[in-house]
């Protein structure tokens, strides 16, 4: 075995044992506060953009279990009122043992976000800053079982501009 090899295969084993294991069991168990967004959604949205133009969707979310319910996968689709695609992500939950908290890795239009996610009572909230601006999504489930979703944006002193509201029935 060359030195090199012999080297990294050292590195990889200390960096092994140097690292907590992670409690599976914990991570399920949390996820499974999430088991409420489990299953295919369908209804309407509307995002706004740019200067107050609103674009009306039929928005589908796909929510799944995913490595023995380690993961939470969600995969969304907006299509206009034509039936095209104008919006299409992908996003994971997931459970950190070792700081208690989720976190959220979305992927839309070639960008990414990773975040945390808070789980509230039949919801979720994630946020990030934009460069001079806030971005709020808020998830809950209304009184009907329906899955409202907003997003919310702050830039400076403004109040909050939404520009997206949606909801969702869960399907058969």
């Amino acid at each position: 075995m060359p030195l090199r090899s012999f080297l990294l295969s050292l590195i990889a084993a200390a960096a092994a044992y140097t690292q907590p294991q992670p409690d599976i069991a914990a991570q399920r168990d949390a996820m499974k506060k999430l088991s409420f967004l489990a299953g295919k959604w369908s209804g309407e949205g509307t995002v706004v953009r740019g200067a107050g133009e609103s674009v009306k969707l039929i928005q589908t979310e796909d929510v799944q279990y995913k490595l023995d319910g380690l993961v939470l996968l969600v995969e969304g689709t907006g299509r206009n009122a034509a039936g095209e695609v104008v919006f299409r992500g992908h996003a994971t939950a997931s459970y950190d043992d070792h700081t208690h908290t989720y976190r959220w890795r979305s992927h839309s239009a070639g960008r990414y976000l990773e975040t945390e996610l808070k789980v509230t009572p039949g919801g979720f909230v994630w946020a990030f800053d934009g460069g001079p601006a806030k971005v709020v999504n808020s998830m809950r489930l209304t009184e009907k079982g329906e899955w409202h979703e907003i997003t919310e944006i702050t830039s400076g002193t403004a109040p909050p501009r939404k520009t997206l509201d949606m909801t969702l029935k869960r399907l058969p």
